[in-house]
């Protein structure tokens, strides 16, 4: 046996159990680590206001502070307005039911030659085997529930802390980070770092800039119409369309559509040949306009960082992708060195082709 054969077989044990080690570890702590990816984003967008305050003679831990009031004070009151729609229309829907379901027996009754009752339905369900089932599996799953909401209340309190410490002390950390790097890797760090708050705090902004603007036309259009609940239905438009990514602007204008169809069906029409006609001034005039100097990414390419994020991290990863792609198409701008085309490829890509005619057969 050779000497180094030993030696060998001890290493690569040695590596295996690091890899697995090193797996489990990851496995466990992706949790957190997805919470924190989440934290550092939400600091890169409120950095420049936070920078902006701070050069105001205001301390960044105040600062920090009071991006984050005005942000659960907005989260707050969208919830509010959002709970008040639900609640009106649950309440509404509970006090009509008797009347639906007496058109629907009805219906039934006159179609089919029966002589059914609502009376009768109703006691043959409150002793159904199927009902006593449900609610035991209903009290049951009472502890599920809680367990669900206490888990993502403390995810929520664990990306606050998180973005509240990275944003407050943000030149420390970028002091930290660059202390252990030699001074040519510094500038790249401090590069990367400037093009990330750019990009995200841009697309951050620029997002909410159009989420304003949806919202207040959808507001006059609902409000015009006699649509109830105008103002809570303009902010989930607004909010929804522009932030959640590919399925936002469906999902926004599938409630409003709803709500007008209780009131006329026409009024339906109207709402959703104004999401139709505004979605197409959105994405060709003010989209390019808002977001041509902060996140300036050609859409095929935005569409495809979604789906990518969206299959790595779910709907994590389809809230960063863009700003992530973003800053990257921008750092790697700086260093891509780029070349003039020449003659042939420029007249290939930019004259248009010549119409050949052909001769007439006789």
């Amino acid at each position: 046996m050779p000497r180094w054969l030993p030696r060998a077989v001890i290493l690569v044990l040695a590596l295996v159990a690091c890899f697995q080690l090193g797996s489990w570890a990851f496995h466990q702590l992706i949790g957190l680590l997805v919470n924190i990816l989440i934290a550092f984003f939400l600091a890169l967008a409120i950095e420049p206001a936070v920078a902006r305050m701070a050069v105001g003679g205001m301390r960044r831990g105040l600062a920090t502070f009071v991006m984050f009031l005005a942000v659960f004070v907005v989260t707050a009151g969208f919830l509010a307005l959002l709970g008040s729609l639900l609640a009106g229309q649950i309440v509404a829907m509970v006090e009509g039911f008797p009347g639906y379901l007496d058109s629907v027996i009805k219906a039934i009754n006159s179609t089919f030659h029966t002589e059914l009752s609502r009376l009768e339905i109703q006691e043959s369900v409150l002793r159904s085997d199927w009902l006593r089932k449900y609610v035991q599996n209903s009290a049951s799953g009472v502890l599920d529930v809680s367990a669900t909401v206490l888990g993502g209340l403390f995810k929520l309190l664990t990306i606050g802390l998180f973005s509240f410490y990275f944003a407050a002390d943000g030149p420390r950390l970028r002091r930290a980070l660059c202390s252990v790097l030699p001074p040519a890797k510094q500038a790249e760090v401090l590069r990367a770092w400037e093009i990330a708050v750019a990009k995200t705090g841009g697309y951050l902004y620029s997002r909410g800039l159009m989420a304003l603007i949806s919202g207040v036309a959808t507001y006059i259009l609902l409000a015009v119409l006699g649509v109830p609940y105008a103002p809570a239905l303009a902010v989930w438009v607004g909010l929804v369309s522009q932030f959640v990514p590919t399925i936002g602007t469906y999902l926004a204008g599938a409630l409003p559509v709803l709500l007008a169809f209780t009131v006329d069906p026409w009024y339906a029409l109207y709402v959703l040949g104004f999401v139709v006609v505004y979605q197409q001034f959105e994405n060709y005039v003010l989209q390019p306009k808002l977001t041509s100097r902060t996140v300036d990414i050609h859409p095929a390419v935005a569409f495809g960082s979604v789906v990518a994020g969206t299959a790595l991290l779910g709907a994590v990863g389809a809230l960063i992708a863009i700003p992530a792609v973003a800053t990257l198409q921008s750092f790697l701008g700086a260093y891509v060195k780029r070349y003039e085309l020449t003659r042939d490829a420029d007249s290939s890509t930019s004259r248009p082709r010549r119409r050949v005619r052909l001769p007439r057969l006789r």
